[in-house]
């Protein structure tokens, strides 16, 4: 016999003037643990977001059947389902000591700065607990089990993207849901990680608590019972996990790349004129007692192609914001970028402007008030966000690159009222825009669905043919690295390893 949790009768869901859902219905039973898949912009995390209930319908009907058991006791305010439900999403919302502004982008270099964030132990301090029921993931469990024992003095604003990913799945597991709903949990995650995740999953079920996921065909969690496919807003086929084959899903796409058209788009390139692009002598970084790069030598010529690679907390991301001109610390060591060394009077913004630059940590902090156009033209001037009367020329080119990684069609479209997969798309054209000639790419390839990373990597690769320009390219998955990359700088624990 089914124990239905929740269900979604022919609802209709509109957003920003747009139809998410039109006569939708899903159920989830106890006992089932769901994968959502789709194409960018199917309404993957739009349905997660209705079960959570963070967007209204305005059609149809949505129960929590896991209400009905539940007894009102105690307190003036009823309770809700929302008391029962935890949503770890793509986007965190840490907020400073005084708990009243939102942390920034830069924050994280700045020590005086840095500071006003509440460390890990405070911030899952702040969790409820649902207590209607036996309390299984207790907070040393939670740490244990998310690997969070080593950062629990850390501040919020100083973990990587990986170790963020960890704490929001920590902080939602320590409510002890009836329903724990994630949005594509895997991305940020390192090779082990995401094996000790998979084991971590079916630990999660067996305490009681039911998953709804949306993830890809190609990270499918032994958890996994039933699989829901969404397409233009429809659920198109709802299957077994025995039943679903990934291959069947997985997008075999030979990208359509218009070569002319990025040749003249990429033009000259300044890069030549630089004897040196990156060069390291025994860089060391600490905060507090904290090592994060230990004696790190690094030589990055002209028309190099890297990967920089390691777990996550390796110490990639310090290194890249040495790199971009957003870690002080780089005046104490010694760093030349650009045939020049660092505190002998350039600017941070004489570096920015020579590097396209994308990371998790960007997309995260980057406002989305701008329209798409806007956010892409200003990369120009490494602002985040247009401060300034447009170019129609700018726009011109910012429309071209658009074009060139298909998403044109949100041009005029406030940056967040478009799907996450594009907002990212739109930041990797805001680093392409000023034809710089060092391009730092730090896991550009999240939140896209195949055809996506299948189509960036070609243009990636086109670029690197048609253009002299230096790559520097992160990710934990080997398939997304592109073809012309020909050399690789592992680091573990801070240090370089062979």
């Amino acid at each position: 016999m089914m124990f239905p949790l929740f269900s979604a009768g022919h609802i209709s869901v509109k957003f920003s003037n747009n139809t998410l859902f039109n006569d939708l219905s899903f159920n989830v039973n106890k006992g089932e643990n769901w994968a959502i898949m789709g194409n960018s912009g199917s309404g993957k995390s739009a349905l997660l977001q209705i079960i959570a209930g963070n967007l209204s319908v305005s059609g149809g009907s949505i129960a929590y059947h896991f209400m009905d058991g539940i007894q009102q006791t105690g307190g003036t305010t009823p309770l809700t389902f929302h008391r029962f439900i935890a949503f770890a999403g793509a986007r965190h919302h840490f907020k400073n000591l005084s708990n009243t502004t939102d942390l920034y982008y830069q924050q994280r270099y700045n020590s005086s700065d840095s500071e006003d964030a509440l460390t890990v132990h405070d911030y899952l301090l702040t969790v409820k607990a649902n207590n209607h029921a036996p309390v299984y993931w207790t907070f040393d469990k939670t740490i244990a089990a998310l690997n969070l024992t080593g950062l629990i003095d850390k501040q919020t604003i100083k973990l990587s993207n990986g170790e963020t990913k960890r704490l929001m799945i920590a902080a939602a597991l320590l409510k002890n849901p009836v329903l724990l709903l994630l949005d594509n949990p895997m991305t940020g995650l390192d090779v082990q990680t995401r094996k000790t995740f998979n084991l971590l999953l079916n630990e999660i079920s067996a305490s009681g608590i039911t998953i709804i996921m949306a993830t890809s065909g190609s990270e499918l969690p032994d958890v996994i019972t039933n699989v829901a496919v969404l397409n233009n807003g429809d659920i198109s086929e709802r299957l077994t996990k025995l039943e679903f084959e990934a291959s069947e899903h997985k997008t075999n796409h030979t990208p359509n790349i218009n070569v002319n058209a990025l040749r003249e788009l990429v033009g000259e390139n300044e890069q030549s004129t630089y004897k040196s692009i990156i060069s390291m002598t025994d860089v060391f970084i600490s905060y507090g007692e904290k090592t994060i790069l230990n004696k790190v030598n690094w030589q990055v010529n002209p028309g190099d192609k890297w990967a920089l690679l390691g777990p996550n907390g390796a110490g990639k991301s310090t290194l890249l914001s040495l790199v971009n001109g957003d870690n002080p610390q780089a005046y104490a060591n010694n760093i030349i970028l650009f045939d020049k060394k660092r505190g002998t009077g350039e600017s941070i913004w004489d570096i920015k402007s020579k590097i396209g630059f994308v990371s998790p940590e960007l997309y995260q902090y980057f406002p989305t008030d701008n329209s798409c156009l806007q956010v892409i033209e200003s990369g120009f001037y490494d602002t985040l966000g247009l401060f300034r009367q447009s170019s129609k020329a700018k726009v011109d080119l910012a429309l071209k690159w658009m074009q060139a990684l298909e998403i044109d069609q949100y041009a005029r479209i406030l940056l967040k009222n478009i799907p996450a997969s594009a907002q990212r798309l739109c930041l990797l054209a805001r680093a392409l825009i000023k034809n710089p000639a060092l391009l730092i790419f730090d896991e550009p390839c999240q939140g896209l669905d195949d055809h996506q990373q299948q189509h960036f990597k070609a243009v990636i690769d086109a670029i690197c043919e048609l253009s002299p320009v230096t790559l520097i390219y992160v990710t934990h998955y080997q398939h997304e690295i592109p073809d012309s990359v020909n050399k690789v700088l592992r680091l573990d624990k801070g240090e370089v390893v062979v």
